[in-house]
This record gives structure tokens, sequence and C-alpha cells, in this order.
């Protein structure tokens, strides 16, 4: 994938003078010649991943920015991210930042759209099966955009399923798409899901029993057979490795699992939750690996756990600027920290709460707590994995299947619950007689722990329709004022 990793697909601009969602072509002879050889189909999607993992977006906007804020899992200094934390979507930054992410994600789909156009016309010039494969992946990431865009711009399913929605956007045209509603909206996404599903489970390699998930550089023990070592860079094709990286078999049924559970289609949930579990494709982190004295061969992120990750190697100075440095912006105290990782009780034996966060105490406040999980080594230090962004993680699955089976199988929905703890070492189980309103309290702050400094657990509190709270006791109710992102000004009259 390196080589691949200077281009940024060219094939759509945005005017200035210009609603965010009218894009044309750029040159059709450039799209013609881009798309005459298999090699400028792969070229065009690694050019939409790599604007994808952009700070722009999943390396930074939709990561490890303004959704985390919200989230209240800082304790902040600086006045936009207050303003931030406090919704204040009136304000400049958040219009500025809204906007940018709504403009991002519709051209990475625009660009995913120009792929989709062109390629079954094309479906002779592709060897084995990377039609299927590149077919597969666009229309996840087609999908991927859309359901994110959705859980930001839209009231949720569970607050109003036929509330005006976003555009879902197919096809490449100077004329705007209409806004569909959220239930339409979630029905095309499952729709491009289900199609990439069917295509990826002939075509990727990830399936396959030789392909072993693992670390790219880890220094194996000789006790370990080599079967179970990584095989995710052995494959002779560039294209064709570190398929979680990219959007993968598995990654389609993660997020259909996300998706139904939304649309709160629990069985259809449960069902893709479980293609991943009993997959056993994604070995849980050894406590070895995790606890590693040599910072060089140790895991930070637990990353055989993760489905997909973007791939971010040029955003160490970035994060580092953001949770690790002596001056970061995002770094909660060491109250609020032993808090969120209830160190008073179960916490104290949790990896995440020992190993995450450096303390660094002060006579004059509450101290700070700085995040590690994102920190690599300077070269030339060998790292055990790359850097990435994650985004999809094994520990979802048995989130959504816990929550999916809790009123069918309650034994079973803790046993789903019981087994993420347990591999973060935590040893103490739900009680068996656990309430509906308990275990969602109990999962939504086991969540916060795992998705810290990845911006999921905002879109779980909508999705549940669940009240947020600051580090001051400040109660946000659960209401659309602050679960739904305002859509740029330029685009409001479409949506009546």
């Amino acid at each position: 994938m390196k080589k691949y990793l200077y281009i940024l697909i060219s094939l759509l601009v945005f005017s200035s003078c210009k609603k965010f969602l009218d894009v044309q072509p750029e040159s059709d002879v450039t799209k013609e010649q881009l798309f005459s050889t298999e090699e400028g189909f792969k070229e065009a999607l690694n050019g939409v991943y790599t604007y994808c993992a952009s700070q722009g977006l999943y390396g930074g906007n939709l990561t490890f920015s303004n959704l985390d804020i919200m989230a209240q899992n800082y304790d902040l200094t600086n006045a936009n991210y207050q303003k931030v934390a406090a919704f204040r979507y009136s304000d400049s930054f958040l219009i500025g930042k809204n906007d940018q992410i709504w403009a991002n994600c519709y051209s990475a789909i625009g660009n995913c759209n120009a792929i989709l156009e062109a390629i079954d016309a094309k479906k002779g010039i592709f060897q084995d099966k990377n039609y299927e494969l590149i077919k597969g992946e666009t229309l996840t990431l087609r999908a991927y955009l859309h359901f994110d865009l959705l859980r930001m711009f839209a009231p949720s399913f569970k607050n109003n399923p036929t509330a005006p929605a976003i555009p879902y956007v197919t096809v490449v045209s100077i004329k705007s798409t209409a806004f569909s509603n959220v239930t339409e909206v979630l029905t095309k996404i499952i729709e491009d899901l289900d199609a990439a599903k069917t295509l990826l489970r002939v075509s990727d390699p990830i399936i396959s029993a030789g392909y072993v998930v693992g670390y790219a550089d880890k220094t194996y023990d000789s006790s370990v057979p080599i079967d179970q070592r990584s095989t995710e860079t052995s494959n002779g094709s560039l294209f064709l490795q570190n398929r979680r990286h990219r959007m993968n078999y598995y990654s389609v049924c993660g997020e259909l699992a996300r998706v139904y559970l939304y649309k709160e289609d629990l069985a259809n949930s449960l069902l893709n939750a479980n293609v991943v579990i009993d997959s056993k494709k994604f070995p849980w982190t050894l406590k070895e690996d995790f606890f590693k004295t040599d910072i060089g061969q140790r895991d930070k992120i637990f990353y055989p756990e993760l489905i997909s990750a973007w791939y971010i190697p040029d955003s160490k100075q970035h994060l580092e600027g953001l949770f690790s440095n002596a001056d970061a912006g995002y770094t909660p105290s060491i109250p609020q920290k032993d808090i969120i990782y209830e160190k008073g009780t179960v916490g104290a034996d949790d990896w995440r709460w020992l190993r995450w966060f450096q303390d660094v105490p002060s006579s004059n406040s509450s101290g700070r707590a700085y995040l590690q999980k994102y920190m690599v080594n300077s070269s030339p230090i060998r790292n055990m994995h790359p850097l990435v962004a994650p985004a999809i993680r094994l520990t979802e699955m048995y989130y959504i299947a816990a929550e999916a089976s809790f009123d069918l199988d309650k034994p079973k929905a803790l046993a789903y619950f019981n087994t993420v703890r347990n591999h973060r070492g935590i040893g103490e189980a739900l009680p068996a007689d656990i309430d509906k309103s308990t275990f969602i309290n109990k999962l939504v702050a086991e969540c916060r722990k795992e998705f810290y400094g990845e911006s999921q657990i905002f879109f779980m509190n909508k999705r549940l329709n669940k009240e947020i709270i600051n580090t001051n006791g400040l109660v946000y109710p659960a209401t659309n004022s602050i679960f739904v992102f305002p859509i740029p000004l330029d685009e409001q009259a479409y949506r009546n």
C-alpha cells in the first residue's frame, strides 16, 4: 500500500461558489485514463483510503476531535474546546469544523461513486477476484461514510425514524441529491453493505485460514508455532496485504452489526456481530504483549483485536500534541480519569487504567493524565505495530452482541460482556440478576473506557438517547439540541 500513499484521487472537485454536494468531473479524459486499467482502479481506491485517513476525516476530525470532546472525556483549558464540550453549535469554531466534516465526507463519497460508476463496464480488465474486492471495499466505504454523516447530522432512529436526514449520494452529477429521511438512509446503507458482503465473501484474502492476524514486527518466541504468526504482510501483492488497514469482509459484518443496532433490529445486529466473533480471526491481545517492558515490543492499542483501522503513519506529532505532550490539549484530570475507569472498584485491575495513562501530579491542582495509546517510538526504534486510528474493534462486537441478546438470553448477554472485561484484567462478573437499565449503564461505562480517544461513545449516548454528564456534574439532557449537528447553511433549504 505504501507505493500509493502519494495518490489522492482528484476526479471530483468542489467549486467555492457551489454547494458542497454539487460535484462534477474535473476531466473526462483524466477519468477515462485512470479507469482504463486495473492498476488505475487500485490507485483510485487507495486514494480514497488516503483521503479518509487524513486529519480532515478519520485521521483527525472523526476520531480525535470534537466527538470525543462532546463525550466529556477531557478537562479542557482551551476556549474553543470548551465551546465544543458545551455544544455551542452556533459558534464559528464549531460551524467551521462541522462544515468541513460534511464537505470532506461527501468528497470521499463522490470519489467512491466515480469508481463504482466505472467499474462494471470494465469488469473484463480485472485479474483473479480483484473486481469483487475493489467494488466490495468501495461500497463499504460509501456506506461507512454515510452512516457517520447520519449519526452526526440527523436525529437518531430511536428519536425520530422519519425525520429528514441527509442525502444518500450514489451518482456523480452536477445536480443535488435529495435528502432522505433517517429510515431511508439506513435502508440504503444496508443495501450497500449487503452487496459488499456478497462480493467480499468470495474475494477477501482475510477469510482464508492462511491469513493470520497479528503484529507486523513482533519478535516471536521460538515456542510459538509458525502457523500462529502473522501473515498480514506476506502476500506477494502489496494490494492484498494488511487487510485490516482496509474495509475487509469482517469490517462489513461489523458495520452491519452497528447499523442494525442503530435501527433497533436486534436479531440482524446479533447475527452480524457473531459472524465476526465466531470467526476467531481476531485474537485477544495477550497481557504479556500489553505490559511488555520493551517499549518497542509493547502493544499500546490492542492491535490484533482491530477489525479495521485507518493507517496514519504520519500522525505521530499531531497525536502527541493532542494527547501526550506536556502541553497536550486533550487530557483528563487524574481524578476524572480515575472516575471514568472506576478506580475505586473494578478499575484498579483494569489494564487500560494501568497502561494507557501517564499521571503527572501537581501540588496546586488535581494533576493531568496523559493518554499513551497513540504513542509510537521514533526511528530507528522498532514498533510492534503501526500507528493507526481504530475504526471497528472486536470488543465492539461483543458489546453489541451483549446488548442485542439481553432480552432473549440474559446469561449469554452477560457472558459476552464479562468476556471483554476478563480480557481487560477485570475478573468481577456482573450479577446474574442484573436488570436491563443497570446493565445498559454498565455497558455504556465499559464502552467509554474501551473507546477513549476514539469518538465512538458520543454515538452510543445518542443511539440510546442517554443524557451526557460533564466533569463538574452538569447534565446535558438527551435532546436534538446536543445530538444533531447543524447542516451547512447552504444545504438547509434542500432538507425541507
